[in-house]
């Protein structure tokens, strides 16, 4: 989760994208914790929500555990190359970031809750990097997919970047975008420290309270 040891904090243009493929890679049949089927279609009454915090392992375990979620699935997203593979995304070529998408049942969790959870759960300062990780895969983003899910994010970032402010912390450089395009991340990613409970993590947060659903 590295990079491969090269500092890929800029963000390259379409141009430059690798070309990727027409069919999608190989990902999990099912959800490792729950054993529901992994797809992108959310079940009747469900919402659907995407987030980038760096390491998508740890931002996944996150949220599979919060109560409400009902699946998670990790991939890539806000790039140019179609259904890359992990190692294209590594290059720093492919404009994408490594993402969580989750389903929800809005009737238990808000997506202002969710939106707390984001800010809090990484440090949204850092530009195109998250603690130990540099490359534009993991910066910071909220990728809505309605008009209201838009306006909640923009609100959030408004209301976290005061209270971080008062806490000495620089300006935040989270993207927040209509939700582009989602590619599922290969098999092992999925719920990867689920498989790998010992596995690395990456996740740092500011220790800053978002007031979120409270101001």
């Amino acid at each position: 989760m590295f990079g491969f040891g090269q500092d890929k904090t800029a963000m390259i243009s379409k141009d430059e994208a690798l070309p990727g493929r027409a069919e999608p890679i190989a990902t999990a049949a099912t959800h490792f914790v729950t054993g529901k089927a992994l797809t992108t279609t959310p079940e009747p009454g469900e919402s659907v929500a995407m987030f980038g915090m760096g390491c998508f392992w740890g931002v996944e375990r996150v949220f599979w555990k919060y109560p409400g979620v009902r699946l998670t699935m990790v991939g890539y997203a806000g790039g140019y190359t179609p259904n890359p593979t992990y190692q294209e995304v590594c290059t720093g070529k492919t404009g994408h970031n490594e993402v969580v998408r989750l389903h929800f049942d809005p009737t238990r969790v808000s997506y202002d809750d969710l939106l707390a959870v984001f800010w809090e759960g990484h440090n949204p300062t850092q530009g195109m990097q998250q603690g130990n990780d540099r490359g534009t895969q993991y910066r910071s983003g909220i990728y809505t997919f309605n008009a209201a899910q838009q306006a909640a994010a923009e609100a959030s970032k408004r209301l976290f970047q005061r209270a971080l402010t008062a806490k000495g912390f620089g300006q935040i450089t989270t993207e927040i975008t209509e939700a582009p395009a989602f590619y599922f991340a290969e098999d092992y990613h999925q719920q990867y420290l689920a498989k790998n409970p010992a596995g690395y993590c990456g996740l740092g947060g500011t220790g800053v309270t978002c007031p979120v659903g409270v101001a």
